[in-house]
């Protein structure tokens, strides 16, 4: 049990660092191929571009980390103080501070969602934009100078530690060991601090006796980031994919060792991969007696053998192959493993529910079923749908209905709410039995509910009652007003969570669906409750409140072939609600048939169809 809890705490945290530097990997690349083309010994030297080089990489791409890990956790205003937060620790420290923004960034964001929480409702009228800008101002403010005296001195300290590490090592001659410190070093983006400042000088020295040092290898084999890069290339998913080709050029070939960076802060265990193939890699230098004449500087390959002395190339190859080949087998088994793992972590949390279904007492008399969510429009709706076709299925005849988890009737019996509502749903409802989940489309749900029917004696119906009817798996034909095939949108690139919500709510307001303010509506309802649903799905729709804000029921669909990471899952199906009465509801529940149907084949189809005509056939046929 404590084994799979952590394993569950593990993959959320990589989950989040993926979240805070997968938007930005664009920016990185930009700043290494302006850093490849036009640095001193680049491509193209360039005295002036060249100058872009410091700024972007100590201060743009640290900003846009915190950024962003700020906007995950507190929404737009957790974003700008993730930004003031992460100033304080960029000016406190004289090295990038990728780590620090990863830390600033979401604190901002937590502590500015803390305080807006706090204030809510007490804010007299005419005066929440004033308050607004100054809590804003004076927590940022507070929080800068705290990183900047704290968060800069202990980054400058963890620098001394390792690079006495790595002299130690080498003084001791146990080179291979070397990467231990060194590899760990380089993702903080100390690499230039410890090959400069440690092993240059030491390797000038032995240069100069004996023509060559192998110190000179230790930081510039690109082997290891390679083998990273190559195993997000053949085995993730998404943008982490996809970014991964233009990066392995600019490493391997253009010599910026920091493109491979975020990839393995991405998913930490990676730092295991790296340490072992920078040793394979050492080792295998080592037994070829190879070294360099100078450090190579941008450290590609082609810079590595032209410092290498006559004679050396194929020893500094096979050290390169190596640990490419090391560092990619084994990042082979952590990337395809963080590929699968949500279907684990699914696995155990059915479990957990199964378990906790046997602390659920059920009458015989229970009639209905309540799903709730925050707004009762989107994925409560497809809960609800996808319950009753299996309780249908499994013979019983009770009606399963969806609200706002506020409006839940007095009457309900069972509620069932996404595990963050539940509390709010206890106080509506205090009497109800309440069943927390985190995934509406859970098929333990309704086998755990089937079971606990069972064993209460509840009346199994061979011909169903009124309600069946509705919740049969027959076709529901959709006002061609509520879908249009001009609002299903395929192969779409994959793009953050947030910027999928935003196509989505740009296409409502031109199709007349929605208001302008529904798109902010939206983001809101993100940042309080995800709005992925399961089995690749996501159903982006506004907070309870802006339904004023829709003039009309209607639906959009985003196909993503690669996925988006929503946080809970990734999503490939993105399907946009605006929902001003019940009308949307058929269009949910024909996407539930295709979940259920055919063994999962439908959906699975419809995630990577080219034909627009097949996804509306689906969805709103039924076909």
């Amino acid at each position: 049990m404590f084994v799979s809890v952590m394993q569950e705490r593990i993959q959320k945290f990589g989950s989040f660092l993926s979240g805070m530097v997968i938007p930005n990997i664009g920016a990185f690349i930009a700043w290494g191929l302006i850093t490849t083309l036009f640095i001193p010994t680049g491509w193209t030297p360039n005295e002036e571009l060249a100058k872009l080089v410091g700024p972007m990489i100590l201060y743009l791409l640290p900003l846009l980390i915190g950024y962003t890990g700020g906007k995950l956790v507190g929404g737009p205003r957790g974003a700008i103080l993730g930004v003031i937060a992460t100033m304080g620790v960029v000016v406190g420290a004289k090295m990038p501070m990728f780590l620090g923004a990863m830390v600033m960034g979401p604190l901002g964001g937590f502590i500015i969602k803390k305080f807006d929480k706090a204030i809510d409702g007490k804010i007299p009228a005419g005066f929440e934009m004033l308050v607004n800008n100054f809590s804003a101002g004076i927590i940022g403010a507070v929080m800068a100078v705290l990183a900047y005296m704290g968060i800069g001195p202990i980054m400058q300290s963890l620098n001394l530690i390792l690079k006495s590490g790595v002299e130690s090592i080498v003084n001791a001659g146990m080179l291979p060991l070397a990467a231990i410190f060194i590899e760990p070093a380089k993702i903080l983006f100390l690499n230039n601090a410890i090959d400069h400042g440690v092993l240059g000088p030491l390797g000038v020295e032995q240069a100069k006796e004996v023509g060559k040092s192998i110190l000179f290898l230790l930081v510039t084999n690109p082997g290891p980031g390679l083998g990273v890069l190559l195993a997000y290339w053949s085995f993730a998913k998404g943008a982490s994919k996809e970014s991964a080709p233009g990066a392995i050029i600019i490493h391997f070939l253009g010599g910026i060792h920091e493109l491979y960076f975020p990839y393995v802060l991405m998913n930490p265990i990676l730092l295991l991969a790296v340490i072992v193939g920078g040793a394979s890699g050492i080792l295998t230098f080592t037994l070829f007696g190879v070294g360099l004449v100078a450090t190579p500087s941008p450290g590609s390959i082609f810079a590595l053998m032209a410092m290498t002395p006559k004679g050396g190339h194929l020893g500094v190859l096979a050290g390169v192959v190596v640990s490419t080949a090391v560092s990619f087998l084994i990042s082979t088994y952590f990337v395809k493993r963080a590929a699968v793992q949500s279907n684990d972590s699914e696995l155990e949390s059915a479990k957990a529910k199964m378990q906790a279904f046997k602390h659920v007492k059920l009458h015989k008399g229970i009639s209905k079923i309540i799903f709730a969510c925050d707004a009762g429009m989107g994925s409560s709706a497809m809960g609800a749908k996808m319950l009753e076709r299996n309780l249908k299925n499994a013979g019983f005849d009770l009606q399963v209905v969806n609200y706002p988890v506020d409006q839940i009737p007095n009457d309900a019996q069972i509620v069932v709410t996404h595990e963050s509502l539940t509390s709010r749903a206890k106080n509506v409802v205090p009497n109800a039995q309440h069943i927390s989940v985190k995934d509406f489309l859970d098929s333990s749900i309704a086998n755990g509910l089937v079971e606990m029917l069972k064993q209460t004696g509840a009346e199994i119906s061979s011909e169903g009652p009124e309600i069946a009817a509705v919740v049969a798996p027959s076709a529901f034909t959709i006002d061609a007003k509520i879908l249009v095939k001009n609002n299903i949108k395929l192969g779409l690139k994959s793009v953050d969570k947030y910027e999928a919500i935003k196509m989505a709510g740009r296409l409502l307001v031109q199709s007349g669906y929605v208001e302008n303010e529904y798109v902010d509506a939206m983001l809101q309802r993100e940042t309080e409750l995800t709005t992925y649903i399961g089995q690749g799905i996501a159903i982006p729709h506004g907070v309870n409140a802006a339904k004023e804000k829709v003039k009309k029921s209607g639906i959009v669909v985003l196909q993503f072939p690669d996925g988006i990471d929503f946080g809970e899952g990734i999503a490939y199906i993105v399907v946009g609600i605006a929902g001003k009465g019940d009308e949307h509801l058929d269009i949910l529940s024909n996407l539930v048939g295709a979940i259920v149907d055919d063994n999962g084949e439908k959906l699975e189809q419809l995630k990577i169809t080219k034909n627009v005509d097949y996804m509306y056939n689906v969805i709103a046929h039924h076909v």
